[in-house]
């Protein structure tokens, strides 16, 4: 399970306000980005270690929220093939998601904007 040379995925300041609000209540936190399915392609959050991660998965990176541990964030290996070249960034919007993801019980679902990453 390498993780990236660098970074593939940040976060905006609406998604770390609730990303402090649910490790208050759940503690240590992770992501994984969907691939489809019944979720969709959302970002799902979970508490640290509750989606279990291997070989199959690769580490896009790890966010950093001011005085929380950091969070990692993985994606399967297949569906990184075709991600290889894009940097996500993780928000939050009103609204109903996933409900495997912590944020649904709040009203308000995460969701990945992309853009091609530059040299």
């Amino acid at each position: 399970m390498a993780g990236p040379a660098r970074s593939q995925v940040a976060l905006t300041p609406a998604a770390a306000d609730l990303l402090r609000r649910l490790t208050a209540e759940h503690g240590p936190l992770m992501f994984h980005q969907s691939g489809g399915c019944c979720d969709g392609s959302a970002p799902m959050c979970y508490p640290l270690g509750e989606f279990a991660v291997s070989d199959a998965d690769h580490l896009l990176g790890e966010l950093a929220v001011a005085g929380l541990a950091p969070i990692p964030v993985w994606m399967a290996r297949a569906q990184y093939a075709y991600w290889a070249h894009t940097h996500l960034t993780i928000d939050v919007v009103p609204g109903r998601g996933s409900g495997f993801s912590l944020e649904a019980p709040h009203g308000l679902r995460f969701l990945t904007r992309s853009r091609l990453m530059e040299d």
